[in-house]
């Protein structure tokens, strides 16, 4: 619990999140007041709910001011105002004299319970908070979050390109690179170490895979997106270089050719992308931390959870079976 008060990442993620949401508003029941599509509360209802002074939501109000508002609460004023007090007046004191309100709306009210210290009541909704975001995820994918990255429907395309693009890579290495069959290895896992800093084994042991996992399987689509390109690029460099030489490459030179590559600039603000993706993606929804990519970490978007366990997710064996007819004409391509 005390990760919900000390981390702002992890109060936003559950925010973003409105199917959970829409189960923890089920399990609190607290009634408001429906104004602008949205049940809102006022600071002395918010401090009755949780049994605390008006003056301790206030010390919240101003240390997290911008997080509050972000999260949708407001000082409601002038014609909005006016249109508050007639419908809900008889539930304001001194209304007539008001001239400007804090109004809570549910995010932000929630987002204060994940703040509130001073609280019994808001400790013991923190922890069926968690409780609730954990099983709707796992009802959402089934209990496999392993395989979470499949349910976005951008995902098929892009193994599917980076198929193609891992032959061009493996064959530049077997026809340009004098190095034996480890080769494959050894830069398979470069690739790996500059587009997210961990090798294939440490990879796997983060995600908790098992020995027979291939972990192009567990990655998101941009993650593959980037990789396709690193293997496209390193495919063309080497072939280049080789042909320049006239003879086949040593790896000291395939070396230098990947470090040349992976810290051009027009290659940062995709990696940038990809490692925030990957480790943002995988602490919320498998719990995985990688711990090289700390740096790179931040809330997941409502877009994502609508890709990943919402209206835009799709069971991947239904995504294959409405793709059967790829398939079919990549098999007569071959």
């Amino acid at each position: 619990m005390d990760k919900l008060t000390n981390s702002n990442i992890e109060r936003q993620n559950i925010l973003n999140n409105r199917y959970a949401l829409e189960r923890i508003q089920e399990y609190i029941g607290l009634p408001g007041m429906l104004f602008e599509g949205e049940f809102r509360f006022t600071k002395q209802m918010v401090a009755d709910f949780f049994e605390v002074d008006t003056s301790t939501i206030d010390r919240y109000l101003e240390k997290y001011s911008e997080e509050l508002r972000h999260n949708g609460y407001i000082l409601s004023r002038g014609k909005q105002l006016k249109e508050f007090k007639l419908q809900f007046a008889h539930l304001i004191d001194k209304a007539s004299k008001t001239t400007q309100l804090g109004l809570f709306n549910f995010r932000s009210f929630l987002n204060l319970a994940m703040l509130l210290v001073e609280s019994q009541k808001a400790r013991h909704l923190r922890s069926k908070i968690l409780d609730i975001v954990i099983d709707t995820i796992n009802q959402r994918t089934g209990g496999n979050t392993k395989f979470i990255n499949r349910r976005d429907t951008d995902y098929l395309t892009s193994a599917i390109q980076e198929h193609k693009y891992r032959k061009m890579f493996t064959s530049a290495l077997s026809n340009y690179l004098e190095m034996g069959n480890y080769k494959y290895a050894v830069y398979t896992d470069k690739i790996y170490e500059y587009v997210f800093k961990e090798k294939s084994k440490e990879y796997k042991e983060i995600l908790r895979l098992d020995a027979k996992d291939n972990i192009r399987e567990t990655m998101y689509a941009e993650v593959l997106d980037l990789i396709a390109s690193f293997e496209a690029g390193l495919a063309y460099e080497i072939e280049k270089a080789s042909k320049e030489a006239g003879r086949k490459l040593l790896p000291h030179e395939v070396d230098t050719i990947f470090k040349v590559f992976a810290t051009h600039p027009a290659q940062l603000p995709h990696i940038e992308k990809a490692r925030i993706k990957m480790a943002s993606r995988d602490l919320h929804f498998r719990d995985a931390f990688h711990y090289r990519l700390e740096q790179y970490i931040q809330s997941v978007s409502p877009d994502d959870f609508d890709r990943f366990i919402g209206e835009r997710s799709m069971d991947f064996e239904l995504q294959l079976s409405k793709a059967s007819d790829i398939f079919k004409r990549l098999k007569e391509s071959d």
